[in-house]
């Protein structure tokens, strides 16, 4: 679109362009008195800035109305954006809540496994201490026969 715009706006200056210069040499070449050319050159530049005006209104309402949908577009897209950043926030905050919530399990049982460790590993140090000491025939030691 913004391709056809400045092709046209180009078209447009060198149309103008043409225009006025092939005016100012019909004005100079043609056989008038002073004062008439004078008055036709006015009235000439009159009526093409009065065309130029009309032009870039003509020009403007278009560009106006395209700049406000690129507008509207725009906060379009920033809210969806916003939007959607808000969403994702919020899943990574519950996703993060519950891996908190996992882990703190995790962490429990581990704690608990780790004490029911510790306590079986204290009985059994207690019962060899206080199982008399055996040879390597199993036979308890520090008793005599006779």
């Amino acid at each position: 679109m913004s391709d056809r715009d400045s092709d046209f706006g180009a078209f447009l200056v060198g149309f103008l362009a043409g225009g006025l210069a092939g005016a100012a040499v019909a004005l100079l070449l043609a056989p008038q008195s002073g004062e008439e050319t004078r008055t036709l050159i006015r009235d000439k530049s009159i009526e093409l800035k009065d065309k130029a005006v009309e032009t870039a209104d003509e020009a403007r309402a278009p560009t106006e109305k395209t700049l406000e949908e690129a507008r509207l577009r725009a906060e379009t897209a920033y809210t969806e954006a916003r939007a959607r950043a808000d969403e994702l926030s919020k899943l990574t905050k519950e996703r993060a809540a519950d891996l908190q919530k996992r882990g703190q399990v995790v962490l429990e049982e581990q704690k608990t496994r780790l004490g029911d460790a510790i306590e079986a590993g204290k009985k059994a140090a207690s019962r060899k201490r206080q199982e008399p000491p055996q040879d390597e025939g199993g036979e308890a030691t520090g008793e005599t026969t006779a």
